[in-house]
């Protein structure tokens, strides 16, 4: 059974590759992959040697390569424990399989913390090599059309997996084929009954359909033959997961009507249109269902016509007419261009190159996002709604298609091009007007950005106009860019004022044995990082200086160390608020229980920022009992405190105009307002300063007599 199926691959190979070194080199690595997974099992009861078999089939069926289809048969095998694998199989194979090897260890579950890093482990390993693209998807494509030997929840895992991550790419790199397959078998395991009744109702008019079909693809061929247009014609049916997102966009079975359809091959570009006039000569087109891809192909290199007619009987058929080669790279996508590199020097193997150089692009974006600073979630979020999502294609003024996702904006295309132009981005101009920079750019609109080399850069603003993760980060990295220059300068300025204000000589603090353990102890890796983090208010001057190499500790560690001994002094009262035992000190109000004057509160001994003030009933310091000293409030209050409330009331157009005069006649600053319109009422938050707990409480009941105040409470995080 083993060797009539090896023999069904190396049949296949043969019908475009007859070399015999390259046969011979096939059929060693299937011995060598069946001896190395001998006594395996798949779920599904069947040697594990299936499944690389399998896989390279389905590589085969487009024309790989032997390196690609060697390193199917191969590409679940451990090749790191070989030092003489790559002696026997090759560079070439040795880093695909290696590569792939690293992406199989990799474990998805929807539900655990390590997904997203999974995700991106998984995205940056396919970027590493096409031909491991290439087998991964066709593994997964095996995979699936085997789920139903896994457990019901692995299947939806799987499933889930697939349509996250697998299918997008697939679709990105052109590859149909495998795509609509993969599409179909997750909607039969993610929704298995939308699935079969799509199947039940398909196979009712099945036998009526196969007629009418047939009687049309009779008459087209007729007609491109009386025309002598040389032509082959196929019937093509419409896959079930496609009907089902037209269905679940609202329409009835009976409205789709591409159902029905054909798919005419010719050999030149010319003979395309040719036909399109033939068919359209004979049969009726439906307004607004032409689509020419062959003039303005899809990012990933698709080209056909696409064209909805009345035909036999007047049922409405869709139309596609293509080249054979644009058929292979419609199919096939990416994996087309092996195919032809080495088998093919004419011009068919110059188009497969660069249709190939078109696709990776996108691979290139993973690379340089992978060198840019940013998170897991990120990343994998730039990843899939910046180039895996539903896009539109613009042209710049050159012709170039830049391909973004829907709902970009100028802004989003000046970064995709590069980001010194975003940077120095002054202004658009589309299909020759001036558009305000948060113009939602469509298909087929032609960008102009006009540039000024003396810009001082993006404004923030630009942070809510943007669609792109891409775009959006490059703008924050410019402003971060300048705020670490700034509190570098500002760190520095204010340290060494400390140090003249001190009497302690810079050199003396910037000697290594003490400059080292300061940085060590703060955990920051050099002294421009110290600077960053004093000049941004993260580390206090009074803390770092503090920490020298005469013994002392830091005093947020002294005040704890006092603590634990028992040894805290009489308190010396200069601020709203008293620490137990310390005399100068900084002391922040927690931004989390927002404490109030009035109101009881405790302190936290921070590392390397003062003290910390909560309210006690906080949940952030419930169980922090070792770092809790006691602090109050000063019997005399000199300073405001912010005390922020929630608010719903009715659609009045003067409702916050009442409430501001409230505020003004309880002597209270209104420090921001925020109304966030809803369809039934108004939602408003509102912070006010105030001097303590009585205060707020006034604000809030005389709020609360307002008639069009449905609810107002105070907020906490």
């Amino acid at each position: 059974m083993e060797m009539s199926t090896l023999e069904t691959l190396t049949e296949m190979v043969k019908t475009y590759n007859t070399k015999e070194e390259d046969i011979k080199l096939i059929e060693k690595a299937y011995e060598y992959a069946k001896k190395y997974h001998a006594g395996e099992k798949r779920r599904t009861g069947e040697d594990f040697i299936v499944h690389p078999l399998e896989v390279a089939k389905i590589l085969a069926d487009s024309k790989q390569n032997v390196e690609t289809i060697c390193a199917a048969l191969l590409h679940e095998v451990n090749a790191i424990e070989n030092p003489q694998f790559e002696q026997e199989f090759g560079k070439d194979i040795a880093s695909i399989v290696t590569g792939l090897y690293k992406i199989n260890q990799l474990t998805f579950t929807p539900t655990s913390n390590e997904k997203v890093e999974v995700q991106r482990k998984i995205l940056v390993g396919l970027s590493d090599d096409v031909r491991v693209i290439l087998i991964k998807l066709a593994s997964r494509l095996h995979n699936m059309r085997t789920l139903f030997g896994l457990p019901l929840k692995k299947q939806k895992e799987k499933a889930l997996e697939t349509q996250e991550i697998f299918i997008p790419i697939a679709n990105r790199l052109g590859m149909s084929r495998i795509k609509g397959e993969m599409e179909d078998l997750c909607l039969r395991y993610l929704k298995p009954d939308v699935y079969f009744s799509i199947v039940e109702q398909l196979n009712k008019s099945k036998l009526e359909r196969d007629s009418d079909v047939k009687k049309m693809m009779n008459q087209v061929s007729l007609l491109l033959k009386e025309a002598g247009v040389k032509h082959e014609i196929k019937g093509r049916s419409k896959s079930i997961s496609s009907i089902y997102k037209k269905l679940d966009k609202g329409k009835k079975m009976s409205d789709i009507y591409d159902i029905l359809a054909l798919r005419v091959f010719v050999d030149t570009k010319e003979e395309c249109y040719h036909a399109l006039g033939l068919i359209h000569g004979k049969y009726k087109p439906v307004p607004k269902r032409f689509k020419d891809y062959i003039a303005m192909p899809k990012a990933n290199m698709y080209q056909s016509l696409h064209t909805t007619v009345f035909g036999e009987n007047e049922q409405l058929y869709e139309i596609q007419i293509r080249t054979y080669e644009m058929d292979e790279i419609a199919e096939r996508g990416i994996a087309s261009h092996w195919a032809y590199k080495e088998n093919n020097a004419n011009n068919v193997g110059k188009l497969m190159k660069n249709v190939m150089e078109q696709k990776l692009q996108f691979y290139r974006s993973i690379i340089e996002l992978q060198k840019e600073e940013m998170t897991d979630e990120e990343f994998v979020s730039t990843v899939k709604n910046d180039f895996l999502n539903e896009n539109i294609y613009v042209f710049t003024p050159n012709g170039d298609v830049i391909e973004l996702p829907m709902g970009s904006t100028p802004i989003d295309f000046a970064y995709r091009v590069h980001s010194d132009i975003g940077d120095k981005m002054v202004g658009a101009i589309v299909n020759d007007t001036i558009v305000p920079l948060n113009y939602e750019l469509k298909t087929d609109d032609i960008v102009k950005i006009n540039t000024n080399k003396n810009s001082i850069g993006p404004s923030r603003e630009w942070l809510n106009m943007v669609k792109t993760n891409q775009a959006r980060n490059k703008i924050k990295a410019f402003f971060n860019k300048i705020s670490q220059e700034d509190y570098l300068k500002k760190g520095e300025e204010i340290l060494k004022e400390e140090l003249r204000r001190k009497k302690i000589s810079i050199i003396d603090f910037l000697k290594e044995e003490n400059i080292k353990e300061v940085l060590t102890y703060f955990k920051v890796e050099n002294v421009e990082q110290l600077y960053i983090a004093i000049g941004s208010n993260k580390i206090t001057t009074s803390a770092v200086l503090s920490y020298q190499t005469n013994g002392k500790i830091p005093i947020e560690e002294s005040i704890l160390k006092k603590k634990q001994n028992g040894t805290v002094d009489t308190p010396s009262v200069k601020t709203d608020i008293v620490v137990s035992g310390i005399d100068e000190i900084k002391v922040n109000v927690a931004s989390c229980c927002k404490p109030l004057p009035g109101e009881d509160i405790v302190g936290y001994i921070t590392k390397g920022n003062g003290i910390t003030v909560h309210r006690s009933i906080c949940p952030n310091v419930k169980d922090l009992e070792e770092r809790i000293i006691a602090v109050a409030w000063n019997t005399e209050i000199e300073n405001k405190y912010p005390c922020e409330f929630f608010l719903h009331t009715l659609k009045k157009d003067d409702v916050l105009l009442s409430i501001l005069k409230i505020a003004s006649n309880n002597n209270l600053s209104v420090q921001n307002v925020q109304l966030l319109p809803n369809m039934d009422y108004n939602l408003l938050t509102l912070t006010v300063l105030v001097q303590g707990r009585e205060k707020a409480l006034k604000f809030e009941n005389d709020v609360k007599t307002l008639p069009e105040i449905m609810d107002i409470q105070r907020t906490v995080q």
